[in-house]
């Protein structure tokens, strides 16, 4: 497998092989990744800066799956659609019945969701009931002001998303997420506050850590997983999306996580290996 890989100067980024040294510690982005086929996009905000591990992967465009819930829920705000993150959706059990794979994780999607807890658990049948509500005309209207990827809604207007024609490269997630960040989406801060506060993953020493999953299915039968998001330290701000993908989604979940953590704590942005900055 082939890396490709960007690096920035300002950070001392410097390549040996298949690491990248970060200040003065190697990152093995390929011992990272170990066997699985993937790629990773970090932006460095205050540097205006980007590391690319698979420049190639980095910059295809793939099914955004339930990373889409950010686009969406903003959709759905600045519409009116959703009040808040309190909006909520009943579960029609005949509209969406339970499938038989709804346990462990998915066993909470079984009941009637807030627009917040949708996003927290990824519940695919309230965001396409959402979908429904929000319509053709608001989706053309804003993935064109959003940019977001090819904008081809063509397949569906509550699946869209979902392994279908919509279809958004890591790099383009990235850029997405940084106009969404630096507010510069021409939506209302209103909206913007709301989502941020609904996607944060976790808060630590000196960093949040903000971030939405996706998961399907690709065209050779593998599954395919992103993480995509913010890390804010105290001053700095990293915007970033992992792609990856596996023989099943099984193996895949637990990777998205597990990966991106790894990178974080290997940069010294979170963990133990913590800089100052």
């Amino acid at each position: 497998m082939s890396f490709g890989m960007k690096f920035s100067v300002g950070l001392l980024f410097v390549c040996l092989s298949a690491s990248v040294v970060f200040g003065s510690e190697p990152i093995d982005f390929e011992g990272i990744f170990g066997e699985t086929e993937g790629g990773f996009v970090l932006y460095d905000m205050m540097r205006d800066s980007y590391v690319r591990h698979n420049e190639a992967r980095c910059s295809t465009r793939f099914t955004p799956a339930s990373t889409f819930k950010i686009p969406n829920a903003l959709i759905a705000l600045e519409t009116g659609i959703a009040s808040d993150s309190d909006f909520v959706i009943k579960w029609d059990s005949i509209r969406d019945p339970r499938q038989e794979w709804w346990t462990g994780f998915f066993e909470v999607w079984a009941r009637d969701h807030t627009l917040k807890s949708a996003i927290k658990y990824s519940v695919v049948w309230y965001f396409r009931e959402l979908a429904r509500r929000i319509g053709k005309e608001n989706y053309e209207k804003y993935l064109k002001q959003f940019a977001y990827g090819n904008q081809d809604i063509s397949g569906g207007i509550d699946k869209f998303w979902l392994s279908s024609s919509l279809k958004i490269s890591p790099d383009e997630e990235v850029a997405f997420l940084k106009k969404l960040y630096k507010n510069q989406l021409e939506i209302s801060q209103r909206s913007t506050d709301i989502l941020k506060q609904m996607i944060v993953l976790e808060e630590g020493d000196g960093y949040r850590w903000s971030s939405k999953t996706g998961g399907g299915d690709l065209p050779n039968g593998k599954a395919i997983g992103w993480l995509v998001g913010f890390l804010e330290t105290k001053d700095n701000v990293w915007i970033y999306a992992l792609n990856i993908e596996d023989e099943s989604f099984a193996k895949m979940a637990p990777k998205r996580l597990a990966i991106t953590r790894r990178i974080f704590e290997e940069l010294g942005l979170i963990g133990e290996k913590r800089k100052s900055e």
